[in-house]
């Protein structure tokens, strides 16, 4: 574990919040450049260890962020996020940067355009500096990648930082600027999250548009602040037509965080009755954060899970008749490059039948279900984020088998298929100083209310821990 700094340590411009920057920036204490100067600095020492990052662009951001200081030296920012910088995961399309998708058997081509969460942010004066790592096709909750060398968690190196937006949440722990975006299908914004001791919103679908759009496929905001998820909520959740899953355009006051939890109706969701055993720590962290909202004036009632075997069955065998789909397009010489966990993973969906699969797919309706029901009663739902503290680094998921690769996600998964809100916070951390999420989850469109209530816990929880420190050479 690495040693964290001071509490009495001045503050870097590389730690400072997107919030705290653009204030910095109308006040004249400092210009984008400075700060663009003080996160590439800060890069170079952690780079080499944590290797969070994919086709970095200094000097294409230089060239950004001083546009940007000559925009604040006239008092005419063009955007809500002027000058701050931001990292994409890469399977967002960036124009002109080709979308591995971290296989190394995708073919290389240069995207046409930006995709609709990277168009906002460059829109709104964002300094996309880089994109970041993620495993093979994003059906990974690691930092391993056939594409992308091996991502690890700064918060302890030989620790896994989490998937599929493990670079998101790598370069989020290490201060690479404050605003990291990824997408999340069953966890990939949560999770690293939770292993790297972030902020993550996993919004309801539709909410921020996307291209490609998918079943339960999100991109949402990876931060060290509510506030800062926030900020960019603001810019990500604009309309654009490419999504044909995307909601209606509604005016949504982004600021308005203030919520208070009394007489609100929580329930504290622990055993599952599926998937891997929660460990005995994250059990009381979660424990510990329904205590604290209840002592705010909240009424928690522990409430079983919503997930079955059957259900998490179903949603492996759809998936991985989905991904042989891509896997067996490929000529046999490329797809035998696959990630071998990958490969052997995806290729008992060419043993699956049609029904099989069209039973794999009925269990996101039963999922659907199955929260309709459970929010008929509640206002939010808070519970773990991940079964365990971590996990090795080098291991694609934290069972790491290929017959059980979803064990793991049983508190995330169920809310990209309901498609609720759902927001992962650092609620404390093990005994080695480990972080450990906590999960809040809400009705379908609260987004602005779960952000409120992370909002509200931070408040309750108090200071974090200090940020981890780069290793000495």
């Amino acid at each position: 574990m690495h040693k964290s700094a001071s509490r009495e340590a001045v503050t870097s411009l590389h730690d400072l919040s997107a919030v705290d920057l653009m204030a910095g920036f109308r006040g004249k204490q400092f210009s984008p450049s400075e700060v663009l100067k003080d996160v590439l600095t800060h890069i170079a020492v952690w780079e080499p260890h944590i290797k969070a990052l994919y086709a970095f662009d200094p000097e294409g951001a230089r060239a950004t962020a001083k546009a940007s200081t000559e925009r604040w030296h006239k008092g005419e920012p063009m955007g809500p996020l002027d000058g701050i910088p931001v990292t994409i995961k890469e399977n967002i399309a960036t124009k002109g940067v080709p979308v591995p998708r971290g296989a190394i058997t995708t073919k290389l081509v240069p995207a046409a355009a930006d995709a609709p969460p990277a168009a906002r942010l460059r829109e709104a004066g964002a300094v996309i500096f880089s994109k970041t790592t993620m495993p093979d096709y994003g059906m990974l909750s690691s930092g391993l990648s056939s594409f992308h060398p091996l991502t690890r968690n700064p918060w302890d190196l030989s620790k896994n930082p989490g998937g599929s937006s493990s670079g998101a949440g790598a370069a989020g722990a290490a201060g690479y600027g404050p605003l990291h975006l990824g997408t999340d299908i069953g966890g990939s914004v949560r999770l690293p999250a939770c292993w790297c001791g972030l902020v993550a919103l996993k919004p309801s679908l539709g909410r921020v548009p996307v291209d490609p759009f998918y079943v339960g496929r999100v991109a949402g905001p990876m931060t060290r602040t509510v506030d800062d998820a926030a900020m960019m909520m603001n810019v990500l959740s604009r309309p654009d037509r490419r999504d044909g899953m995307s909601l209606p355009a509604h005016e949504i006051n982004w600021k308005a965080l203030d919520k208070s939890p009394r007489k609100l109706r929580i329930g504290l969701m622990l055993d599952l009755g599926v998937g891997q055993p929660l460990e005995k720590e994250v059990r009381e962290v979660a424990v510990k954060a329904a205590k604290a909202f209840e002592s705010a004036g909240a009424v928690v009632t522990e409430v079983a899970g919503i997930l079955t075997r059957e259900m998490l069955d179903g949603l492996d065998n759809f998936w991985r008749a989905r991904s042989w789909d891509d896997l067996s397009r490929l000529p046999p010489e490329e797809r035998a490059k696959s990630l071998p966990y990958i490969y052997k993973w995806a290729e008992a969906g060419a043993k699956l039948s049609g029904l099989d699969v069209i039973r794999g797919f009925n269990a996101t309706m039963a999922i659907r279900t199955a929260a309709a029901k459970l929010f008929c009663d509640l206002d939010y739902v808070v519970s773990p984020v991940s079964p365990v503290v971590n996990f090795p680094a080098e291991f694609a998921s934290p069972v790491n088998d290929p017959e059980k690769p979803f064990e793991h996600i049983c508190y995330t998964v169920p809310w990209n298929m309901s498609e609720n809100p759902a927001v992962s916070i650092n609620g404390d951390y093990d005994n080695k100083g480990f972080p450990i999420g906590v999960q809040i989850v809400g009705r379908r469109f609260d987004d602005l209310g779960v952000l409120g209530m992370a909002k509200a816990f931070e408040g309750l929880r108090g200071p974090q821990k200090p940020w981890p420190t780069p290793p000495k050479k």
